[in-house]
């Protein structure tokens, strides 16, 4: 089932920069109203400029920090007042920390915390207030292979996704049987050319780079449209994304011990920075869609799996694990 292309209004958490900024270009070209949340209201007010100019749609901005729950009703309403109605809300804002547990702060993961998990919360919750009452909708929660399979130095980014995950499924059911018409998915990601690697708290010494391969932001926002046009639990971006989920689904322990030997190193570069607050608590300037991995990022698409192509290929790995024992 598909939906039918027609213009929408579309809300976009974390707009500003990376996947955000690609998406609200995707939605763009389609005709789209927007509206765009994200905390530096400058480089908002410069980015809706532009989108208006190239695309000639429709963009409001509400600067807001989806840490704080309150902030994100008034922009809810904000939004409803411009517009009347909005048709998709995209969950995407997010801060992270590079660093071992033993050398965060508790506020440091507390912040993570609140704005990568909690920022979706308040938005799902700010988004269902006004789509129950319409009776349809679309809720995406952009997410992370990282939900199903975590990795060092990343605690409490993959705790949070780990999190939107269970609170999703929660609440789809809730949905469900409500009988409701809002549609909630999870777009879970590979890696991506985002700024976040330049911007993102870190105690290590190597500046953060992403676990390769790397993707572009674009091809993240060609997946989040596709999720809005077809009706998925969950969509899932990316070889590596797929190969995540079903190897933690039967190698739980093998992953662990790869990754304590391997995940260090492939998550820092070269060039030696040293520890870093970054985009925490205060917002980083230089706004954009790329982040430092251009030269390295993947030109081909990432395939889109839907749950349940996902369970057809565990399936058939678990199929060919019970032959191979038979066998021995």
């Amino acid at each position: 089932m598909t939906t039918r292309h027609r213009p929408q209004t579309v809300v976009i958490t974390g707009a500003s920069a990376g996947v955000g900024r690609a998406t609200a270009e995707a939605f763009a070209q389609r005709g789209a109203k927007l509206a765009l949340l994200a905390r530096d209201g400058e480089a908002l007010a410069s980015f809706a400029r532009e989108l208006e100019a190239h695309w000639g749609v429709e963009v409001m901005t509400h600067p807001v920090d989806v840490a704080d729950a309150r902030a994100v009703d008034r922009a809810a309403d904000a939004i409803m007042q411009r517009f009347g109605a909005f048709d998709v809300w995209i969950n995407n804002a997010m801060v992270t920390a590079f660093a071992p547990l033993s050398a965060l702060s508790a506020d440091d993961y507390r912040r993570v915390t609140e704005v990568t998990y909690l920022g979706f919360v308040h938005g799902t919750m700010a988004a269902l207030r006004h789509l129950r009452r319409r009776g349809n909708g679309v809720v995406v929660q952009v997410g992370s292979a990282l939900a199903y399979r975590a990795i060092p130095l990343q605690s409490a980014y993959c705790g949070a996704k780990h999190a939107i995950r269970g609170f999703t499924d929660a609440v789809r059911s809730e949905l469900l049987h409500e009988r409701s018409q809002v549609r909630l998915t999870m777009v879970q990601m590979p890696a991506l050319n985002t700024p976040q690697f330049d911007w993102a708290a870190s105690t290590l010494e190597g500046a953060p780079r992403p676990v390769p391969p790397v993707y572009t932001p674009e091809a993240a926002a060609r997946a989040i449209v596709w999720a809005v046009d077809h009706p998925r639990r969950e969509v899932y971006v990316g070889r590596m994304t797929v190969l995540a989920v079903v190897a933690n689904k039967f190698f739980p322990g093998l992953l662990d011990r790869y990754l304590a030997r391997n995940a260090f190193k492939a998550q820092q570069r070269a060039d030696h920075v040293g520890p870093h607050s970054g985009n925490l608590r205060e917002t980083m300037p230089g706004h954009r869609t790329r982040g430092s991995f251009t030269m390295e990022t993947s030109r081909r698409a990432p395939i889109r799996m839907s749950d349940r192509s996902l369970a057809v290929v565990a399936g058939g790995l678990a199929l060919g694990l019970c032959a191979l024992w038979r066998r021995r």
